[in-house]
């Protein structure tokens, strides 16, 4: 290691941690009189923000609750996650936002093995818990989060949360600590086993907030989120902090709107009356809300719309962009916090029309400052930058998580040889722009070659009969696997197998495909399975498809 110089401090220097209070100073102190919005329920101001978060503080210690403490959050998307993503954390207590979709076993897990001990849950949840109660080993108590009249309910409760908050004091101070204790967790599902703990210190959100706020703001092809924008999110907040971008807004001291439970013909109605401009959501969200009776007549000139979670097709964004939203792809994983590559528009690109922007706005982008990406090969060699190498997709930046909770093992395969170990195949060009091939798990090995099911995803989703599209291998006894696809036929519902094959071949006889990708089967379905958080749920459809 090198030799380096470190000089002692002055006598009396602060050393500043990076903790997360540090990030709700900005946004009262330039904005005091923005608006929060909860759905139709409730708006306030950021100066009401302080104190309530101060106010929430203060009935969480009166609770009993401690540094080192773990507190459970279940609420849909409002200002009370908002208030928790921050009271929480600066008590130097550990915040987990349980994923509310999972199975009541599921639930039940992650709350023992993340060892909570006091749980805020919306009145919409309460049967979960009291069907569950018996089996959590550490939780002391309740609060109910209630939008109308607390139910009464069999569970150990505190007290309701605005009544709590209202016999609270709005004067709190909020100790220093070691920036590297964590703030966070939440549980990410994979493809086998029991969810995963994933968990991340102050230090690395605050470094997450302050490097996605800059590659929002900075950059004149992609303005995302500035002063003057308005911020809904439609990714929930109990998956990696809604992408982290709570955080950011509040920093800004932008105008915020939570919508609750997500309902298209609502996400859409708050924003076109709330003025929204800039969101970030999955794929299937996105088509919900072009395709619901609000999204037909609504003009969505202004939004701004950050996509990610799972590939974002080519038909499906040239729909949005016809419909006049202003798209862009983003990557990263539960455990990168999220942000790790960006839509990064040049000069040539915004000068194209928006029909040709399409291709370069559904790429995975490049690496946003201070992510050392790269594609390596099976033993671990970094692969070239030509656009044509596959590789897997491997990081390294401030802000990744260092492990599993409680995994050590887990936390060790996902770190090899000091690279955090994506999972997704993936190539990168000579302008460093990334753009994601499959998740190895996902690749379709047939007669010894690799077909990406999301290559395939993207051609079909360009016939204009195809609404939504999912590509899944099979085991076949004479080539190994073999793709078949899961379509949803657009409202005219004409197209059939036979026309989907004939709109494959033309990119057979380009060079895109071999005639081997072309899927044998094509069930037309009224729905895709997908994961408790919007994804396609490709292990489902392949254990449901398996005998097909």
């Amino acid at each position: 290691m090198a030799k380096t110089k470190i000089m002692p401090p002055a006598a009396g220097a602060y050393a500043y941690p990076l903790l997360i209070k540090r990030l709700l100073m900005s946004g009262v102190r330039h904005q005091p009189e923005q608006q929060i919005v909860y759905a139709d329920k409730l708006r306030y101001t950021y100066r009401d923000l302080d104190q309530r978060v101060r106010r929430l503080a203060n009935a969480l210690r009166a609770a009993g609750v401690q540094a080192g403490d773990t507190v459970a959050l279940l609420d849909w998307d409002s200002h009370r996650s908002l208030e928790c993503f921050f009271a929480v954390p600066m008590l130097g207590a550990v915040l987990h936002t349980v994923n509310v979709r999972l199975s009541p076993e599921q639930v039940a897990y992650t709350m023992n093995h993340a060892e909570d001990d006091l749980v805020l849950v919306h009145d919409d949840f309460v049967p979960l818990l009291e069907q569950i109660h018996g089996q959590l080993g550490t939780v002391r108590g309740y609060v109910q989060l209630t939008d109308a009249q607390a139910p009464a309910t069999s569970l150990p409760v505190l007290g309701e949360y605005e009544a709590l908050l209202a016999a609270a004091s709005p004067e709190a101070e909020f100790d220093d600590f070691d920036e590297h204790s964590v703030a966070t967790l939440f549980y990410t599902t994979g493809t086998t086993g029991n969810p995963k703990g994933v968990y991340f210190s102050h230090r690395q959100l605050v470094l997450h907030t302050l490097n996605e706020l800059g590659t929002f703001a900075a950059y004149d092809g992609q303005p995302l989120l500035r002063s003057s924008d308005v911020y809904m999110p439609i990714t929930p907040m109990f998956h990696v902090h809604a992408w982290g971008v709570p955080y950011v807004a509040t920093m800004l001291g932008v105008k915020q709107v939570y919508p609750g439970r997500y309902e298209a013909n609502t996400l859409v109605r708050l924003y076109r009356d709330e003025g929204v401009t800039f969101s970030h959501c999955v794929p299937t969200l996105l088509q919900m809300m072009l395709d619901c009776e609000q999204g037909q007549h609504t003009d969505f000139s202004r939004w701004k719309i950050l996509l990610g979670g799972s590939a974002l097709t080519h038909g499906l964004a040239r729909q949005a962009s016809e419909r006049g939203m202003l798209i862009y792809s983003g990557y990263g994983m539960s455990e990168t916090c999220p942000l790790l590559t960006l839509t990064h528009l040049r000069e040539a690109d915004l000068a194209l029309p928006m029909a040709e922007q399409v291709a370069q706005r559904i790429r995975t982008g490049a690496p946003v400052a201070m992510v050392d990406l790269r594609i390596v090969d099976a033993q671990g060699n970094a692969m070239p930058h030509d656009g044509e190498s596959l590789g897997e997709i491997v990081v390294r930046s401030p802000w990744l998580t260092q492990g599993y909770l409680h995994e050590p093992q887990k936390g060790a395969e996902l770190w090899q040889d000091g690279w955090l170990h994506t999972g997704d195949m993936g190539s990168i060009d000579r302008h460093g722009v990334l753009e994601i091939k499959d998740r190895i798990k996902d690749v379709i090995k047939t007669g010894g070659e690799w077909i990406s099911s999301l290559t395939l995803e993207n051609l079909i989703s360009q016939h204009a009969a195809v609404s939504a599209v999912a590509v899944v291998g099979i085991p076949d006894e004479q080539w190994g696997e073999r793709p078949i696809a899961l379509v949803v036929r657009a409202s005219d519902g004409s197209l059939d197998q036979p026309m989907l094959e004939a709109h494959l071949k033309q990119f057979v006889d380009c060079g895109q495909i071999n005639k081997w990708a072309i899927p044998r089967q094509v069930h037309f379905v009224a729905d895709i399975p997908k994961t408790s958080i919007g994804k396609i749920n490709k292990k489902l459809i392949r254990e449901m498809h398996m005998g097909a």
